[in-house]
């Protein structure tokens, strides 16, 4: 009897090791799917992130494809790069860094010539935080970032 209850335990301890839940995000750090693997399971290579200056447009990431805010990268680590298209009558005039708690954490201002920003996230706590884009015309774009 003995033999059999460890055996009976030794299967099922090894059965629940090879069980493994994978979960699929979007780009604003949703879950979108979630599949228990039974067995043979291998986890997906991580995405390589580039530094800047080797960015292509096809890197960057957008909510919506009309959209003129890009982004890079999401889930972020140390640095988050920002591009936004300009006009002549609207620029970007700053971009506040807020918490999902709304404390407001940082400020930069730019100047309507300039079309990028970098933004360390080096001394922020791992979790979820606003981007706020604030327009010269009053006008604001709100991007959802998450910090690895």
């Amino acid at each position: 009897m003995k033999k059999e209850l460890l055996l009976v335990i030794l299967l099922f301890s090894f059965i629940t090791n090879a069980q493994k839940l994978n979960f699929s995000y979007d780009n604003a750090g949703n879950q979108i799917n979630r599949v228990l693997c039974m067995s043979n399971c291998s986890a997906k290579p991580a995405k390589e992130v580039k530094e800047i200056e080797a960015l292509v447009e096809e890197d960057m990431e957008k909510f919506f494809p009309e959209d003129v805010i890009s982004y890079y990268p999401n889930p972020v680590k140390e640095e988050l790069f920002l591009k936004w298209i300009i006009s002549e009558d609207n620029y970007v005039s700053s971009i506040d860094i807020v918490s999902m708690a709304g404390q407001m954490l940082k400020q930069y201002h730019t100047t309507s010539g300039t079309d990028n920003q970098n933004i360390p996230f080096q001394e922020y706590p791992t979790g979820v935080y606003i981007v706020l884009l604030k327009y010269s015309n009053g006008e604001q774009k709100s991007i959802k970032i998450i910090k690895k």
